[in-house]
Parts: structure tokens; sequence; C-alpha cells
């Protein structure tokens, strides 16, 4: 039997470039968090690359939440989460049509969040963190990403 290659279409093409776009940037993102976890733990100030803005965020009271538990870990769980929710859309129904609606409610919580943490930095402790910063951009394009693939699939069903 021959096999066929199935003709990609626009739509598909889009899909496609929207899902593995989200994904780099979500395991980016992951690294990201990862490495401030590592920072936060290692108490290693070399790891800020100059900018001791990174440490004092990083070590402030506002890193933490619930009584202890770091900012960074939230972080690196919610991006892995989006990372398996994008790699088990193919395989499972739920996901497969509810996908990017959590997608979306995942990226615009992480926009939210982040967007409060770096007005805190800015306000009350007074210090920039490019890592923190990154964060910011990196879920803020997720979000964005995650919008139009909704849309998307709203409009095309």
């Amino acid at each position: 039997m021959a096999h066929r290659l199935k003709k990609k279409t626009p739509k598909s093409i889009a899909r496609m470039i929207f899902f593995w776009t989200t994904l780099v940037l979500s395991t980016l993102g992951a690294a990201n968090a990862i490495y401030l976890l590592v920072l936060k733990y290692s108490g290693n100030t070399e790891m800020c690359l100059g900018s001791s803005g990174c440490w004092t965020v990083n070590t402030s009271p506002y890193s933490e939440v619930g009584g202890g538990i770091p900012v960074s870990l939230l972080g690196v769980l919610a991006y892995l989460a989006i990372v398996a929710i994008l790699a088990l859309e193919s395989r499972i129904r739920f996901l497969s049509e509810n996908g990017p609606l959590l997608v979306l409610g995942m990226g615009m919580t992480g926009t939210i969040f982040s967007s409060y943490l770096t007005w805190i930095s800015a306000t009350k402790i007074e210090a920039a963190c490019p890592f923190c910063l990154a964060n910011l951009v990196i879920i803020s394009l997720v979000l964005i990403i995650a919008v139009i693939r909704l849309v998307r699939q709203f409009l095309n069903p």
C-alpha cells in the first residue's frame, strides 16, 4: 500500500505554528523558572549575572506564597502543565476540545500574577530582576497566542 502524505492546508500550518510557538515559549518559561528556583535555593548570587536586583527580588518576602512556596516553583509547575496540555491535545478528546481554553486561563492567570509581581518589584522592592521580566514577556506571549488559538478554534471548528 502506498502511503500518501496529507496535504497541509494554511489552517493546519497556522495551527502547527501556534502549537510549536507555545510549546517552545512554555519550555523556555519552565527553564527560566527552574533557573530562578535554583538561584533561590543555592544562594549563588553569581547566577544573577551582575544584576543585584535579581537577588533582591528573589529573596524578598514576595518571592514566596502560602507560607514558603517559591513563586518560581509555581512558574515551573504552570509551564509544565501547559506543555502537558499541548502534548496531550491530540490524544485526549477533552484536551483537544478544551486545551486552548485551559492554556488561555493559565496564560491569563500567569500574566496577571507576573504583572502584579513586576509592579511589586518596581514599587515596593525597588529592584528589577531581568529573569522575572523575561517571564512576564514569555507568559504574555503565551497568553496572546492562546487568545488567537481559541478564537481560531471557535471560528473554524
